[in-house]
């Protein structure tokens, strides 16, 4: 009989989750990300949005009453009892839209899932998944991806990352880690044996 797991991939901003994701993907393997799940729970109409609002006013809202992340991303990574706000308005929606999520995942035919989340551990996430695959890469190029891809300076990628947990304590709860350092393809190895080694965990043959 086979067991369904959900498979928790976690990993400090520019490890790479989604790249692993999709990579899983292509083994029919489906994924749930939390931070899609983040973007969801503070859509307009959303009460976390007019919390949010309600805190900051106008300019963290766009022309057309969206959230501007950005302009939140420099007021809660400035500022810990901020950040630490805006957490307890965000995290218990989030969870339970991730529970939702998971649910209708499960009735999936894939022996195992993900669930994909940069704050795994710190949101309390790690108590819905029966595993923990942390995404691991030197700090120096979570720095550069980010600056390239997020459109950030050095110091803000630096300060996000601050406020994430520690590498070091992040590989300590791994049950899994994954490398990606490397090129596409060690990534599309080191996935087809994690792929393996998920399957034959849910007693797949």
């Amino acid at each position: 009989m086979t067991k369904r797991l959900t498979i928790g991939v976690t990993g400090g901003i520019g490890s790479g989750k989604s790249t692993v994701a999709r990579t899983f993907a292509t083994h029919g393997i489906s994924w749930i990300d939390a931070d899609d799940v983040a973007r969801e729970v503070v859509e307009p109409g959303e009460p976390a949005l007019a919390e949010i609002a309600s805190r900051y006013g106008d300019r963290v809202l766009t022309e057309e009453g969206r959230l501007d992340r950005r302009a939140l991303r420099d007021i809660v990574f400035r500022d810990s009892v901020e950040r630490r706000w805006l957490e307890l308005v965000t995290h218990p929606r989030i969870r339970q839209r991730l529970l939702e999520h998971l649910q209708r995942m499960r009735a999936d035919t894939a022996p195992y899932h993900l669930l994909v989340s940069p704050l795994l551990f710190e949101s309390g996430q790690h108590e819905l998944v029966d595993r923990a695959l942390v995404i691991d890469v030197p700090e120096t190029l979570q720095i550069s991806r980010t600056a390239s891809r997020d459109d950030v300076g050095e110091v803000q990628a630096r300060a996000i990352i601050a406020a994430q947990m520690p590498r070091s304590e992040r590989l300590a709860r791994a049950d899994d880690v994954l490398d990606n350092s490397g090129d596409l393809d060690a990534l599309q190895r080191q996935v087809a044996e994690l792929d393996r080694q998920y399957r034959a965990l849910c007693g797949e043959a």
